[in-house]
């Protein structure tokens, strides 16, 4: 235990560092709060149908974990939102990936009243009762990242970082054109009730068909705990020697094994990785011919669309009616998306960026 923590303050601290003017976000089992700065607003602080954002509002951040790199820089994006629309950011979560780390921050924010909750959820249905019980207090229902599956109750809006099918197929279509389409490879995976990961693979498996030469063998979960990850890691490394692929849509199990493969660097004339991963936690790695390419969107983008999403539904100048849009400060204007394919309202944040030599040194998140 005291070296996994260990691990988890290394990543988030190195992460921190490398990402200039945001400020680290709340540490195991507590909450953070982000206010307004008194930044000026423009524009971008009114809806897409002329209402103003109200004033003081109040949204709780409820990531998968307050210790995942990748989950710090999506909080620290709401919390750049709140601050320009004059209102507040609690960060609050548990330090594991499970509906039962979150539940209590979902009833702290019930009890201060909070004005909208935006939740990564670590279980598609585990939270639904809590968050029902939020939506009947009053409390606005965002998703971000991983979504809940909670059918009608409680209403609920959905960011989604990039196209759920997009993800899939281009993950394997990655990994595909750098083995040649063939061979044994496999999935690195996060926690196995994650609704991202999950849906992701889905479509990864669909794409894989088109290459009958190329074999899934198997899925592990490394739980985005840097040292599960490893473990899982090399468990599949030592039950399939002849590996020649590992896709890991996960910023923490990716850079787990592009640190393992760069001291290992045998292994890398048959096996190739790619994923999803942080530009600035991958960079070496790419550098130095460890990875090739990988994918992401950014993450404070992310969170920030997210806060502006929660603070127009707070303030009643956004709906969850298909077509109707609002204003995503910086980022533009969403239009509201009809439920599809077992998801319901939700908006896109846009294409996943391929990182490679060409690019990696012009992205700092």
């Amino acid at each position: 235990m005291t070296m996994r923590r260990a691990l988890r303050r290394k990543a988030v601290s190195a992460l921190v560092l490398a990402v200039a003017g945001l400020t680290a976000a709340a540490c195991s089992s507590s909450s953070s709060t982000s206010s307004s700065s008194g930044g000026a607003t423009s524009t971008s602080s009114a809806s897409a149908s002329g209402g103003a954002i109200k004033k003081g509002l109040v949204v709780y951040f409820i990531p998968k974990d307050t210790q995942n790199p990748y989950e710090v820089i999506a909080d620290q994006g709401g919390q750049k939102a709140l601050a320009e629309l004059g209102g507040k950011v609690v960060v609050s979560s548990g330090t594991a990936d499970t509906a039962a780390a979150q539940i209590p921050s979902i009833q702290a924010a019930i009890q201060a009243h909070a004005n909208a909750i935006v939740i990564a959820g670590n279980d598609p249905s585990a939270l639904c009762p809590s968050l029902n019980q939020a939506a009947r207090a009053g409390i606005k229902i965002v998703s971000f990242d991983s979504d809940v599956t909670c059918g009608s109750a409680p209403s609920h809006l959905f960011i989604n970082q990039a196209n759920t099918q997009q993800i899939g197929t281009s993950e394997v279509s990655l990994l595909a054109s750098e083995i040649g389409g063939k061979g044994q490879v496999a999935i690195l995976s996060a926690a196995a009730s994650a609704t991202n990961q999950n849906s992701w693979i889905v479509y990864m498996k669909q794409e894989r068909a088109k290459y009958p030469n190329m074999k899934l063998v198997t899925t592990v979960y490394g739980n985005d705990d840097p040292a599960t990850s490893l473990q899982v890691l090399q468990g599949l490394l030592s039950a399939y020697p002849n590996l020649r692929g590992i896709i890991s849509p996960t910023t923490v199990g990716i850079s787990t094994a592009a640190q393992y493969l760069d001291t290992h660097k045998n292994m890398l004339s048959h096996l190739t990785l790619t994923g999803l991963g942080l530009p600035s936690q991958m960079r070496k790695y790419v550098l130095d011919g460890t990875v090739a390419k990988f994918e992401l969107w950014n993450p404070s983008n992310l969170g920030y669309l997210a806060g502006y999403a929660a603070a127009s539904l707070a303030s009643g100048t956004a709906s969850l009616t298909p077509g109707s849009t609002f204003k995503g400060g910086t980022l533009g204007t969403y239009t509201v998306l009809a439920p599809a394919a077992g998801t319901g309202p939700s908006v896109v944040l846009g294409p996943p960026t391929v990182f490679d030599k060409s690019n990696i040194n012009q992205f700092h998140f």
